[in-house]
């Protein structure tokens, strides 16, 4: 693979942040995967040592440094620990953000130092029974007061759904003259008329909590309102890039292990008396992969240094979560394959690799979603060929 370009301080953080996990949460991932969630005193072990919020201001309680690559060590050093469950960044990188992004000095002072500390874990809530990858299809509603707002509806498949404290929910509030009219609310957990359904049991990642959550009548403080109100789905626009970036970083850092795990098999394992790796069949199937897995890298440490210099779009973030969550389902399939009927079995890592993979190509935006993405702009009228020719 080509160098990676992290500075010595971020080196030292992926050594410290390793150790935490060797520590503090791998020990505890089969019991929280029995359990179907993960123990909230991770997220205040982690907020103890700085490892939940990297980039808030000191005075949000984190270390100041916006610099995407201290989520990236977190990111790639968590699936790689097959701890991938405990999904810290979707509370630190994907749901924080709004509230620096978006909201008011009043609400960041509010809720920011808790969430930095982890005594609150966010969710976000946009996905509905039926809109998912499509916003312009939720049906969950909020009218105005004076005071105040009344928000009605219901969100499934929302990630961190039982432990979040604070889930940023959005609602329709112009139906009837603009499908695109959305504002976004802070639901803080006990407010009257919101509710959790169950913890939905998943294909994979068992100890991430998914639940359905329901708005009855909730009354949501206009303190509450994130941003401007109606202007809720640019702000999910704005915020996708950066988390297709984060997808792609951990769907990459998962396929990695598959491969790194299949290839410590093949060496091991033996059929008609020489190791699988012996086969050109074997040989061929990783050395294809070893190239898929490096390529990809690059563009994504590319993606990552893009977002760095502000300059990461929205097709790129899309390219990049298109082809890494393909490869994570592909390596996991392929691996499961070269393991024989062991990759079957629960008990080799390989097996939970798969089962696991599978999500990546559906959340953040499908496969499907992201060609419609990716072919709107190549085949657009502003699309600029790859070379000019005068000839």
């Amino acid at each position: 693979m080509l160098p990676r370009a992290f500075t010595e301080e971020q080196v030292m953080f992926r050594d410290a942040y390793r150790k935490f996990l060797s520590s503090e949460i791998v020990p505890h991932m089969e019991a929280w995967r029995e359990a179907g969630i993960v123990d909230r005193e991770a997220f205040r072990k982690a907020g103890e040592r700085g490892f939940l919020m990297v980039w808030p201001e000191e005075k949000y309680g984190g270390m100041g440094d916006p610099d995407f690559r201290f989520e990236q060590v977190i990111i790639e050093e968590t699936a790689y620990a097959r701890a991938g469950d405990w999904y810290s960044t979707l509370h630190s990188r994907l749901v924080g953000p709004y509230f620096t992004r978006f909201g008011s000095e009043e609400q960041c002072q509010r809720f920011m130092p808790k969430c930095a500390s982890g005594e609150l874990i966010l969710a976000i809530a946009m996905t509905e029974p039926d809109a998912g990858s499509d916003l312009a299809g939720m049906r969950s509603t909020a009218v105005e007061h004076d005071d105040h707002w009344v928000l009605n509806g219901s969100k499934t498949y929302i990630s961190n759904g039982i432990n979040a404290d604070v889930v940023i929910v959005a609602a329709k509030t112009d139906p009837e003259n603009n499908p695109h009219a959305m504002t976004l609310f802070i639901v803080e957990r006990g407010m009257e008329g919101f509710e959790r359904g169950r913890n939905l049991e998943k294909m994979g990642m068992k100890a991430q909590d998914t639940a359905e959550l329901f708005f009855n009548d909730v009354r949501v403080p206009k303190a509450n309102v994130l941003g401007e109100p109606h202007k809720g789905f640019i702000y999910l626009m704005e915020g996708l890039a950066e988390e297709r970036l984060i997808g792609a970083c951990g769907y990459l850092a998962a396929a990695q292990l598959s491969w790194d795990l299949t290839s410590e098999y093949v060496k091991e394992r033996k059929a008609f008396g020489k190791p699988l790796a012996a086969f050109q069949n074997t040989q061929f199937k990783l050395a294809e992969l070893r190239t898929d897995l490096d390529i990809a890298q690059t563009y994504v440490d590319q993606c990552v240094a893009a977002f760095n210099a502000g300059e990461l779009t929205a097709v790129d973030a899309a390219k990049a979560k298109l082809v890494t969550s393909e490869l994570q389902v592909k390596v996991a399939d392929i691996g499961v394959q070269l393991h024989g009927g062991a990759g079957y079995m629960d008990e080799y890592p390989i097996s939970r690799q798969f089962t696991d993979a599978k999500i990546a190509t559906i959340y953040a935006g499908s496969s499907e979603v992201m060609k419609i993405i990716v072919s709107r702009d190549c085949l657009g009228d502003k699309y600029q060929p790859f070379n000019t020719r005068n000839f």
